[in-house]
């Protein structure tokens, strides 16, 4: 059994309770087990946490829906934080049938990087209801932030700023500012003062600049990165950098900001100019000098369901096995900020695993059965099997 953080433990047990929660997480021992619960032995099958994405469009940018289903960017305004991702979050998507068959148990998913400020994030669970509201572990978990190519295009487009990278830097600032004065107007007895009137989109703000809600900044280029790491120490942020496409070139760096990385999609075409050094050895190059890295297929740009193929490609790269096991588990749970409900196999954690016939990294192994809060989806569909009671 692959715990997700305390490594793997041969003749293992893991004990669900009635709420799906994990009650025992260890060696098997069997003064463990009560006398009244259904025991499943899977032999000598592998079992590990459900995989988690940190970063995703998932049923926000639906798959194979065209312009009908994709509501990923509101492009009205490059300033958009009162916007949240799970609005716009269709539960019907395929994308999450794909994401839990193969394993991926829960997923972060939001606004894209069409605007310098995109909106909420929020972390679902992939199966288990028809209704979103009962799939979500968290939310708001963050919220988008963009530099680079996405942002100066879409606005150069519209002959508006931002259409460079300083305009880009510009109007983060002056949303930061503004969101940081409101605060101080608002802390100093503003609601009483009749001349202070809320507004919708700095109250959005306020946890990010209270460093309440972590920002999640689309980086591709060094340059880009260290743009968003100065920006973020400027006004205090929590911060993560998602994509990190370049970060194998400035490691040091990044490992001395202590910077929470996502790094990919990998699997792709250099389809714009900040992802020509785009390489499956980044994610190695950061774990090595220290940093929490994640891996995301940020689907669907990479379908989701190949999302352990992304870290074995790392492996093959360079990244150590048990790195790339944390960079889809535990690591993205974190940086997700849900660690406390799913990532590893923890007592007291959600009963989110799988069982697999071989190692994950090996294209020859299969996730056979998926178990979500301790029931297991059925493989032809993503609604929860009658449920079992303990395993």
């Amino acid at each position: 059994m692959t715990m997700g953080e305390k490594g793997v433990i041969s003749d293992g047990l893991l004990l669900i309770d009635d709420e799906g929660l994990i009650q025992y997480s260890g060696k098997f021992r069997e003064e463990e087990v009560p006398g009244d619960v259904e025991l499943i032995d899977f032999g000598d099958k592998t079992l590990m946490p459900g995989m988690v994405d940190a970063h995703t469009h998932v049923g926000i940018h639906e798959d194979g829906e065209g312009w009908e289903g994709r509501d990923t960017n509101e492009m009205t305004d490059p300033v958009t934080p009162q916007v949240r991702g799970i609005d716009g979050v269709n539960p019907a998507d395929p994308g999450f049938k794909d994401a839990a068959i193969a394993g991926v148990t829960s997923v972060n998913t939001g606004p894209g990087s069409g605007n310098v400020i995109g909106g909420q994030f929020a972390a679902v669970k992939t199966a288990g209801g028809t209704i979103l509201d009962e799939l979500v572990v968290r939310e708001p978990t963050a919220m988008k932030m963009a530099t680079g190519e996405n942002p100066k295009r879409v606005y150069g487009e519209k002959d508006q700023m931002p259409s460079t990278r300083i305009g880009t830097a510009a109007t983060l600032r002056k949303a930061l500012f503004e969101a940081q004065d409101y605060l101080e107007r608002k802390s100093s007895g503003g609601e009483e003062d009749e001349g202070f009137k809320k507004d919708f989109k700095q109250e959005a703000l306020l946890p990010v600049i209270k460093g309440e809600l972590r920002a999640k900044i689309h980086a591709h280029r060094a340059d880009d990165i260290v743009s968003a790491v100065r920006i973020a120490e400027e006004f205090g942020l929590d911060f993560s950098i998602d994509h990190c496409t370049e970060g194998h070139k400035i490691a040091d760096f990044l490992a001395e900001k202590d910077v929470k990385a996502v790094v990919g999609p990998s699997l792709t075409a250099r389809s714009k100019r900040e992802l020509v050094e785009r390489t499956f050895k980044t994610a190695g190059i950061l774990a090595d000098a220290g940093l929490t890295v994640a891996i995301t297929s940020d689907s669907p740009v990479v379908p989701i369901q190949y999302l352990p193929l992304l870290a074995g490609f790392a492996v093959r790269e360079g990244m150590e096995k048990a790195e790339a096991l944390r960079a889809i588990t535990i690591n993205a749970a974190k940086i997700a900020g849900i660690a406390d409900r799913v990532g590893s196999l923890v007592t007291g954690k959600d009963g989110d695993f799988l069982v697999i016939d071989g190692s994950l990294f090996d294209l020859e192994s299969s996730v056979e059965r998926v178990f979500i809060e301790g029931e297991e989806i059925e493989r032809e569909s993503t609604y929860r099997t009658e449920k079992k009671r303990t395993f």
